[in-house]
């Protein structure tokens, strides 16, 4: 019999084959949904898990969908998102998902079925180096093939994808370390020599940067998706209201500071808006906290911020500094560096030194005042799509969880959304993955089945993975889908009519007329509405709403020479910022 010692220190025990470890670890782990399509090599992990009580398996339609329904799953709930596949063809059908939630930190487990270890390195059948493969785009992968370690590996994966920076963690496993008998032994403690995520900011840069925010006259808090990540959403409020500093959120920040606020700028960076843009390049001090001066924030980097003093803080160490030179370089989780931050600048005020920013917010206000986010509508009384988005967030309120796909739909989702509250705006960011948002959309609402979610997608990124609906169809997960159908790639059609002289090569799609996406909804057990008048608008926004039995799509027949502006051209600088076509801002000193 086991001492009371050893059943402390092996919990839980027992003869099981590795497949069964598979599954009995996933539960362990806390897992509750699984997306993912069966095959050979990892047919033996299916059966069990037919068993299990705990786990819901989702099967997807394809393995692209599979891993970014697990993205969605956990942006919308905060939880590691699980997906699985088979070897070979089924493993690389996930790097496209895999590389997205690396690029957007996203706490994701893949795991795949590996051909029997006998036969790794033979070419054999469906055999693919699927660790080789993602080493640059995980945070971090195993090959597993002793059953033994499957349990410990599980462990370690959930507990790297979900601390420090997250991200997707991939576990390949052989067929024959699934079907050999093991002894299953959870302790939940992984023990991993060298990985020790720095959390807690040291002092002195704290203070430092609370110093510098007390001296500044023009700061800038940039906040990125690094604040989401760390839940510090109502610990940046109390900062920004603290200090009177104006805040910009990028686009993996929405959320994490409400529009509605008075000191919110709005979004910087290529489309962002003329306050945001400008606010960083005349900042005399930029706070940055979880973000990473990606080049779609700071244009022509050596241009950017000029005569900024920079704070950078981000818990992720190798992004100090990468682009932009840190003067105070902060390494911590960013709930514990803007809590920490908080007292700093109380401190700072208590000894009677507190930042003066009135001239600062005279010139953000009338930045603000004069170039607004704006459209027109269309002459010929078509639908525009900024305002098919506007009345989507209008109706559909708040508490709406919004997945996007990429192109023009997700900026002018990221500008007419009114983004209130966190883990409400899904997009992908980084990678810029067509295709994501309806899989994504599926992901969050399987995690949060009583939110209404609609995936707000092109007409091209559409027709990537809209074979997902029958997956949501099939599984009782109502989704509602906006098609925001101009009939072309919409963002390449853009950049052709500015910089191509409208030499339009490649980027008719011909959508709104083959497919009929009504026709196509119904056929994959949805319900299928139109909307191409603008009277009808609101009307057909209630109707979706009001169906919650089945997924639901929208076609929008939208305008199609609508553009997104504000726009900063790529390769220049921020200065170069036009509120709108030929429309240079005019900032009152000269540069015009």
């Amino acid at each position: 019999m086991p001492t009371a010692i050893e059943k402390r220190r092996n919990p839980m025990t027992e003869q099981v084959t590795g497949a069964q470890a598979l599954i009995r670890s996933l539960e362990a782990a806390g897992v509750d949904t699984v997306f993912g399509i069966p095959g050979g090599a990892i047919l033996p992990a299916y059966d069990p898990l037919l068993d299990s009580t705990k786990v819901r398996h989702i099967l997807v339609r394809h393995e692209q969908g599979a891993g970014h329904a697990a993205t969605g799953y956990a942006q919308a709930t905060g939880r590691v998102g699980v997906c699985m596949a088979t070897s070979g063809p089924g493993a690389t059908n996930l790097v496209t998902p895999i590389a997205d939630a690396h690029m957007d930190s996203v706490p994701m487990v893949a795991i795949t079925g590996q051909v029997p270890s006998g036969a790794i390195g033979t070419d054999a059948f469906q055999e693919a180096d699927i660790c080789g493969i993602t080493m640059p785009i995980t945070k971090h992968n195993f090959l597993v093939t002793d059953p033994a370690e499957i349990a410990p590996t599980i462990a370690a994966a959930f507990h790297i994808a979900s601390t420090g920076r997250p991200g997707p963690v991939l576990v390949d496993i052989s067929k024959d370390a699934l079907q050999a008998q093991t002894e299953f032994v959870w302790s939940g403690t992984p023990e991993l020599p060298g990985y020790r995520p720095v959390t807690r900011p040291h002092a002195k840069q704290i203070r430092e940067a609370a110093r510098l925010l007390s001296n500044a006259k023009q700061p800038v808090l940039y906040v990125g998706g690094g604040v989401l990540k760390a839940h510090a959403s109502a610990e940046l409020r109390v900062l920004a209201e603290l200090t009177g500093a104006p805040v910009v959120t990028t686009l993996m920040a929405r959320g994490a500071f409400p529009d509605s606020h008075d000191q919110h700028l709005g979004m910087p960076g290529m489309h962002g808006t003329v306050a945001a843009v400008t606010a960083l390049q005349r900042a005399d001090l930029i706070v940055s906290l979880g973000a990473r001066f990606d080049d779609r924030v700071t244009g022509r980097l050596d241009t950017f911020a000029p005569n900024a003093t920079i704070v950078h803080a981000d818990i992720d160490p190798a992004e100090i500094s990468k682009n932009r030179t840190a003067d105070v370089p902060i390494v911590g989780d960013a709930r514990e560096v803007i809590a920490d931050l908080v007292v700093a600048v109380q401190a700072e005020h208590e000894a009677g030194r507190r930042g003066d920013y009135a001239a600062w917010w005279t010139l953000l206000n009338d930045w603000r005042d004069r170039y607004p986010l704006g459209y027109d509508l269309p002459d010929d009384g078509t639908l525009s799509p900024q305002l098919v988005i506007e009345r989507l967030s209008a109706i559909s309120g708040p508490d709406t969880i919004f997945a996007a796909g990429v192109g023009q739909h997700q900026m002018w989702a990221a500008h007419f959304v009114k983004h209130e509250k966190p883990y409400t705006w899904l997009n992908s960011g980084g990678a810029g993955t067509m295709g994501y948002a309806v899989p994504a959309a599926m992901g969050a609402k399987t995690g949060m089945p009583e939110a209404t979610v609609w995936a707000i997608d092109g007409d091209g990124c559409f027709q990537m993975t809209n074979q997902e609906l029958v997956t949501c169809a099939l599984n009782n997960i109502p989704v509602k889908v906006a098609i925001i159908n101009n009939g072309s790639l919409g963002m390449v059609r853009q950049w052709q009519t500015l910089f191509y002289n409208q030499r339009y090569s490649n980027t008719d799609l011909h959508s709104r007329f083959i497919p009929d996406f009504v026709k196509l909804a119904d056929a994959m057990g949805c319900v299928g509405l139109r909307c191409d008048n603008p009277e009808d608008l609101d009307a057909t926004i209630k109707q979706a709403m009001e169906i919650n039995d089945r997924p639901v799509v929208v076609d929008f027949v939208v305008h199609q020479d609508a553009m997104v502006w504000p726009m900063v051209a790529a390769g220049t600088s921020n200065d170069e910022i036009l509120a709108a076509r030929d429309q240079r801002p005019d900032f009152g000193d000269g540069e015009e």
